[in-house]
């Protein structure tokens, strides 16, 4: 059964730094693991001139290139709206969880992720969604959120063990 987890929070809290390191920790638990990263901006994962890029170019709406050790298929919205979480997610092969980067303004739950030294103010207050707080010091007057501090990655793992909600849950919050 998959489950889902976001990590949340401001750019510079340590997100995808958390995310490299909390990626292997799960997996020598047994457990496989897909992301999803959400970018605030354009991005192309094709090279111009590349026969794919070129397909792309000429107005394909997908294009899916093959090789011995993976595979990418590459989408064009071609003007069509960003695509929501839950479309995404249903994108995904079967998996034991889905670790999702960003979208922090959707009702998934959700590990808050900061640090200090950024000066962003918490997300957790204002976001009935996060379950648990990651960062370098511990939220001030909220005994009833799970803490953990950034170092320590076994308590991690088990902070997304214990709250990751299964795909059906999330959809359904999505859907709310």
């Amino acid at each position: 059964m998959t489950r889902v987890l976001g990590l949340a929070g401001w750019s510079g809290a340590g997100k995808t730094t958390l995310l490299t390191r909390l990626i292997p920790a799960l997996r020598e638990k047994g457990y496989s693991v897909s992301t999803l990263k959400h970018a605030h901006h354009s991005f192309d994962i094709d090279k111009p001139g590349k026969d794919s890029h070129r397909h792309r170019e000429a107005g394909a709406g997908e294009v899916l290139v093959a090789s011995g050790s993976r595979w990418a298929l590459m989408h064009e919205l071609r003007g069509q709206a960003e695509p929501r979480l839950g479309e995404l997610l249903n994108k995904f092969s079967p998996v034991d969880f889905i670790l999702v980067e960003g979208f922090k303004r959707d009702p998934h739950v959700k590990i808050e992720i900061h640090r200090a030294a950024n000066g962003k103010p918490w997300l957790y207050p204002d976001d009935a969604s996060i379950g648990a707080v990651v960062s370098d010091v511990p939220p001030a007057g909220q005994a009833s959120l799970p803490f953990v501090d950034l170092d320590d990655l076994p308590g991690i793992a088990n902070l997304v063990v214990d709250l990751a909600w299964p795909m059906e849950r999330t959809l359904a919050a999505l859907r709310a």
